[in-house]
């Protein structure tokens, strides 16, 4: 959606995965703008809002997620967006094309706060980011999130740290102005890009239950605590093949896959949901990000006794006039040499190598392993020996 807004994407109906029209032609009823009231398991009926009764052979909760807000004075205001659904995207560049925008403010530091400090500077937004933390994309390390604000800060968005936001009440010069523990910020777009929260009203109300991450608990074929109720997508849980614990990871991809697994146990071919490995990725400007399996924080609290490197190397052979700077961060186990995480930053080379240790995460492959893989070598894609083969080489001398 922030490509949306930022005018990549330029038709909004590319977003829609389908219509109700096109459910309908395959013999699937939808309404829209509908809300459920409340759901009876034991009666096995659904009850909107407006006086329908669904009644059900088998129940799917895709409720998804909510979009979290910090309950400030002033947030509904008009000019003040949360980026959720495509509702919202389109509000946005709706507002971006019909009034004079001079500056926006983001709350927050994490995916879509970033991407959306580029689409807005790409339309010439003065651009300031407020975060409670001390560096963008927490989950980095900050030897790979301090490349990040560097970037951020080259395009001219401007970074507060360590900074609250109290209330938005209305400007002088600009629509609105957010009150900060840093002082006064006037904008005439706010975005709060706080997060999500899995929206488990609906089930935790019809007496399903949640897991420890607050989200709807789930066995392998998306079933959840009622025999004929399942669960897909980001209001439920995954099973982390790395942790061995249960969490709620919400991304499309997984979304996806989770939707397959419960409609085909549904329908009578039983199939499960292997897991997950955490993979996430995102590009701010000209630098691409992604992670994959464990952070240290994290690995420390599922059990393991983490040690990582940081290796700085090059996305191409050294010789190579197009090499661009990667950084890789590798976390193993210190006691199995099992892998555990990576992290990685850079204008090129990032996602692919994420993408090739993901694998390794799922497959559970030691350090060992990954010090040796077979890696396909072309000095315009890397050296012979390349940043995965250092940087899980070094580690190994670390256990």
């Amino acid at each position: 959606m922030p490509y949306y807004i930022g005018d990549v994407i330029k038709d909004s109906r590319k977003l829609v995965a389908r219509t109700p029209e096109k459910f309908r032609e395959t013999g699937i009823e939808v309404f829209t703008e509908t809300r459920v009231g409340t759901v009876d398991i034991k009666e096995q009926a659904v009850l909107t809002e407006d006086g329908k009764k669904l009644p059900f052979d088998f129940l799917v909760f895709g409720t998804g997620t909510r979009a979290f807000t910090p309950g400030m004075p002033g947030e509904d205001r008009e000019g003040v967006f949360v980026l959720k659904g495509l509702s919202d995207a389109i509000r946005i560049k709706q507002l971006l094309q019909d009034t004079p925008c001079r500056r926006a403010v983001i709350i927050g530091a994490g995916f879509i706060g970033l991407e959306m400090s580029e689409a807005f500077r790409e339309a010439g937004i003065e651009t300031t980011m407020v975060h409670r933390g001390t560096l963008p994309a927490a989950r980095w390390d900050p030897e790979l999130s301090r490349p990040i604000l560097e970037e951020m800060e080259r395009h001219g968005v401007a970074f507060l740290p360590n900074t609250r936001v109290t209330s938005i009440e209305p400007g002088s010069d600009c629509r609105n102005r957010l009150n900060t523990s840093a002082g006064p910020l006037e904008a005439d777009i706010i975005l709060l890009a706080l997060g999500v929260r899995p929206d488990v009203d609906l089930a935790r109300e019809s007496g399903i239950t949640l897991g420890p991450s607050g989200a709807i608990a789930v066995n392998f074929a998306q079933r959840t605590c009622a025999e004929n109720v399942y669960a897909a997508g980001d209001c439920c849980e995954s099973y982390h093949r790395v942790s061995g614990r249960w969490v709620n990871i919400p991304l499309g991809d997984i979304a996806n896959k989770q939707g397959r697994v419960a409609g085909s146990n549904i329908g009578g071919d039983p199939m499960t949901f292997p897991g997950i490995v955490g993979a996430q990725s995102f590009k701010i400007f000209g630098l691409e990000a992604a992670a994959a399996g464990l952070s240290e924080r994290e690995a420390t609290a599922a059990g393991f006794h983490p040690v990582s490197t940081i290796l700085w190397g090059n996305s191409a052979a050294r010789s190579m006039p197009t090499a661009k700077r990667v950084g890789l961060k590798l976390t193993a186990d210190r006691g199995t040499g099992k892998l555990l995480g990576v992290q990685a930053v850079g204008e090129a080379g990032a996602v692919s190598r994420v993408n090739t240790l993901s694998a390794a995460l799922w497959a559970g492959m030691s350090l060992e392993d990954v010090a040796y893989l077979d890696l396909a070598y072309s000095p315009p894609f890397g050296g012979a020996w390349d940043p995965i083969h250092i940087a899980a080489q070094g580690l190994l001398r670390k256990l």
